[in-house]
Formats: structure tokens, C-alpha cells, sequence
């Protein structure tokens, strides 16, 4: 669906054709579109500040078609863009750019991270996102109104203010995970229970969520806090510097629960051979205690005729408590070696 269409010139908001308000959020005219994209890639050669910005969410295949063909749109990158498993990347060349990210939201609920996707296609005079799935953080247009300067540095702009939103929704997560893991923690070295090794697994699973989501950005993260992305107006490189910090916090977090849940793992793991291995101790050592009178009584009850004290009057009495003796010296031993 076609959510929403913003027009900007010379850095300014301007308003939609009434014809074209209307029909949205839906589907509206493909002539109309193309007219308008017609139009701001003709005025962004003399103005970055002039562009129009297409919103859409789970686009048809109709409306991937015709938005193709209005912003000549490269098909390897329409691909990747209509899969929503797709890992995230970004890509330029010299006039355009080509952007996936994840988009993550935290469930206070259920303690899960929900994920979306974005992409947004970069041209002369056009931006273009499309969402897969509903995680969104925060507005990325709510940025732009605050900072209404940087719209004058054209598409890069929205970029920035995008990318912007999905990051610090990194951060988010990652606090919440962050408290999270720190709960987890004190359940595992309080003791734990028999679902702590399920607790922990679950957040390790979350967890992967957010490294999915930073792990392929790393590289690009660092290339921009150096400047080394010539494609980023000069004016908008130390927001984006920012971000790539921003980023990088996030990942550097996500990879200390990663290896903070992983040594709760074992820790768990462990807990539960040391369970395992008390619990075999008492069973030896009660199958050790009734070994004795098991022996005995079995050695008396082999029907032989010649046996010792077998006819004495005192021969009962006298075995019961041999047998009687020596549980209670082996529970003693046992008792004190700390195995019952």
C-alpha cells in the first residue's frame, strides 16, 4: 500500500495535489506519481532541496511494478527489497543509493523482539521506503520537522532520518535486553530453577535478533565515522559519524549479552551436573546401606541345614543387629563426607 507521499522544495514541505491527497494512504493514480517524480528529477539538478518522498508498507506486486518503472528502479535491488529476509546493507553509486535495515521493537509483554525491514531506494529528486511488517520504533518525518535544516541536503536527509529512528531502536532493545539478561543473571547464580536454562536460551534467541540486525552494518558503520563515505553531503557527515556510534554502541552491547548469556549457559549446564552428580551420590549411598541387610538376609535364606547360630536363641537378635550396626556406621560415613 502507498501510505503517504511528501513533496519538498528548496528544503521546504509542500503541499500535494488535492486529486492526489485524496487517494491516499491506498493506491493511487501511477500517472499522477509518475508526473510528480517526473517533476523533482528535474528540479534536483539545480536543487537538492526538491524532492518528493514515497512511503509504502507490504507493497502488491502491481505496485512494485509501476514504482519500478516510475524511478527506474534496479531490479536486483527490487529483489532484494520484496524479500524480507533479506540481510541489511547499503550501497551507492554515483547518482543513487540503496539502503536495508532491520527495524526491531521490544514487547515489554512477552520480553520478545519483534522485526521489521525497510528499504529505501536514493535517486535524483526521489526517496523511496517501503516496510515490511509493522516494528516500527519512532517517525523518521518527526525528525525531519524538528530539524527542518537538513532537508535542504535533498534524499540524504531522509536517509539519515530513517536510519536515525531504526538505530536508536537499536539502543532501546538493546537496554531493555540489557535488563533482561541482568535478571537472568541473578536467577542463574541464585540457584537457578529447572526453567533457568530455558530463560536464558530464550534471550540468547532475542539476542540474535539484534546481531542480525547490526552485524552486516559494522563495516559500513566504521567507513562513515571516518569519512570515508563520499556520497554523504559534507554538511550531514558528522550526523551520520553519530549514527555510526550510535550503532556501534548497539553492537558492541548486543556481542557482551551474547557472551554474558553464553557463560550463563554453562553455568546452568554445570548447576545441573552438580545436581546430577549429589543426586547419584545418595543413591549410592542409600543402595550402599541397603546392600548390607540385603546380603545378609540373603546369605540366611539359602535353606542350608548347617549354618552358623542358625539354632541358636540369640542368633536373630545378634544379626539384626549386625546388620542394624553397620547401615549406621556406613549412613555416619556417608553422612559425613557429605554424600546424604
Amino acid at each position: 500500500m502507498i501510505r503517504s507521499i511528501f513533496l519538498y522544495e528548496n528544503g521546504q514541505p509542500k503541499s500535494l495535489p488535492q486529486d492526489l491527497a485524496t487517494q491516499l494512504p491506498g493506491n493511487p493514480s501511477p500517472d499522477a506519481i509518475r508526473a510528480l517524480a517526473k517533476e523533482y528529477k528535474g528540479l534536483a539538478h539545480n536543487d537538492p532541496g526538491s524532492f518528493v518522498w514515497l512511503k509504502a508498507q507490504d507493497p502488491t506486486e502491481d505496485e512494485w511494478a509501476y514504482l519500478t518503472r516510475i524511478f527506474d528502479l534496479p531490479q536486483l535491488q527490487v529483489d532484494d527489497a520484496q524479500n524480507s529476509k533479506q540481510r541489511p546493507k547499503l550501497e551507492f553509486d554515483a547518482k543513487r543509493g540503496f539502503l536495508i535495515l532491520k527495524e526491531l521493537r521490544y514487547l515489554e509483554e512477552t520480553s520478545d523482539v519483534e522485526t521489521g525491514q525497510v528499504s529505501v531506494f536514493l535517486g535524483p529528486g526521489f526517496v523511496l521506503s517501503i516496510r515490511h511488517g509493522d516494528a516500527a520504533p519512532g517517525s523518521s518525518r518527526a525528525l525531519l520537522t524538528r530539524q527542518p535544516r537538513l532537508l535542504a541536503h535533498g534524499p540524504m536527509s531522509v536517509l539519515y532520518a530513517i536510519t536515525d529512528v531504526i538505530v536508536d531502536g537499536y539502543l532501546a532493545v538493546s537496554n531493555e535486553l540489557d535488563n533482561d539478561v541482568g535478571q537472568a543473571e541473578d536467577l542463574v547464580f541464585q540457584g537457578g530453577s529447572v526453567d533457568t536454562a530455558s530463560v536464558v536460551y530464550r534471550l540468547k534467541r532475542e539476542n540474535l535478533e539484534l546481531r542480525r540486525a547490526l552485524a552486516p552494518l559494522v563495516m559500513s558503520a566504521r567507513q562513515v565515522m571516518r569519512g570515508e563515505n563520499h556520497h554523504i553531503p559534507k554538511p550531514l557527515r558528522p550526523y551520520f559519524s553519530d549514527l555510526g556510534d550510535h550503532l556501534l554502541r548497539a553492537y558492541e552491547l548486543a556481542d557482551s549479552h551474547d557472551q554474558l548469556l553464553m557463560a550463563m549457559l554453562m553455568a546452568v549446564t554445570s548447576q545441573q551436573d552438580l545436581r546430577q552428580n549429589a543426586d547419584m551420590r545418595k543413591i549410592s549411598s542409600w543402595a550402599a546401606i541397603i546392600a548390607v541387610p540385603t546380603a545378609i538376609a540373603g546369605i540366611y535364606g539359602m535353606n542350608f541345614q548347617d549354618m552358623p547360630e542358625l539354632n541358636e536363641e540369640w542368633g536373630y537378635p545378634v544379626v539384626l543387629a549386625v546388620m542394624a550396626s553397620i547401615c549406621l556406621v556406613l549412613f555416619v560415613i556417608f553422612k559425613r563426607s557429605k554424600w546424604l
